[in-house]
């Protein structure tokens, strides 16, 4: 097979690998990738570093995404097209419940879809929903390693500042469309906002992949806007997560 556009890998680079970890953060992807077996770096190119590594004996790919859904969307097409069936996404988030603590987990159900690339693959009216088997195997892993843990809702937005309803911004402003959004979230109990997950799980259940999601909780925003606490520690409790569903995953 020819060079995948963007990825610039063909099919025989992935050694038959059919799963993906997919963080947004390059160095994030790179870290992930040192925490197991024979890992090598396949590509570098713009947002998108791409590691081939070992778990459990078994080829697994681990590609950042950068942030947004039409990059995420990129990768997971290019890595579909080498193979890739299962893709395990993580990140970082801001909660907006109250009884979410930093440092917790959130394994995304379903997400609001306050994007534009999930369009791209079904309309509005189409769910953007998890993998079940996937999230089962998150969820397994957040109670193996002892963590505290939320599954539910997540509302998925393109921009980080007014789709968020943000006004420590530039401006100040935010687009009519998106005042009090946040509140509403809150009262049909959306856990968090991040910004790739409903274009990951549209597309995903659109083309018959598996997709999950779990992100690390920097800040509640019901609280205070500016994360104060060790994203490092926070980090790595949620790479224990998803390694570990990964494994289970493998297993099945």
């Amino acid at each position: 097979m020819d060079k995948v556009f963007h990825l610039g890998l063909c099919t025989e680079q992935l050694k038959g690998a059919n799963l993906a970890i997919v963080p947004g953060d390059p160095e994030r992807a790179e870290r992930i990738a040192n925490k197991l077996d024979n890992s090598i770096c396949l590509a570098r190119t713009r947002e998108f570093h791409v590691y081939l590594a070992e778990l459990k004996q078994q080829p697994v790919v681990i590609c950042s995404t950068g942030i947004g859904g039409p990059s995420t969307s990129i990768a997971v097409e290019e890595l579909a097209q080498l193979g890739v069936k299962t893709f395990l996404r993580i990140g970082t988030t801001g909660a907006i419940q109250p009884h979410i603590d930093e440092g917790d987990i959130l394994v995304s159900t379903a997400s609001v879809r306050l994007d534009g690339a999930s369009q791209h693959f079904a309309p509005l009216s189409y769910p953007a929903v998890s993998d079940f088997h996937s999230t089962a195997a998150m969820v397994q892993a957040c109670e193996e390693i002892g963590v505290t843990y939320h599954a539910g809702i997540t509302a998925s937005s393109d921009t980080f500042y007014p789709g968020q309803e943000r006004y420590d911004t530039y401006s100040g402003y935010v687009n009519k469309a998106f005042q009090g959004s946040c509140e509403e979230w809150q009262k049909l109990n959306v856990m968090n906002y991040e910004m790739e997950s409903a274009t990951l799980f549209t597309m995903c259940a659109a083309l018959g992949l598996k997709a999950a999601c779990i992100a690390g909780v920097l800040v509640n925003r019901t609280r205070q806007e500016i994360p104060n606490v060790d994203h490092q520690e926070i980090e790595q409790k949620a790479i224990a997560v998803v390694l570990k569903a990964a494994e289970i995953m493998l297993e099945k």
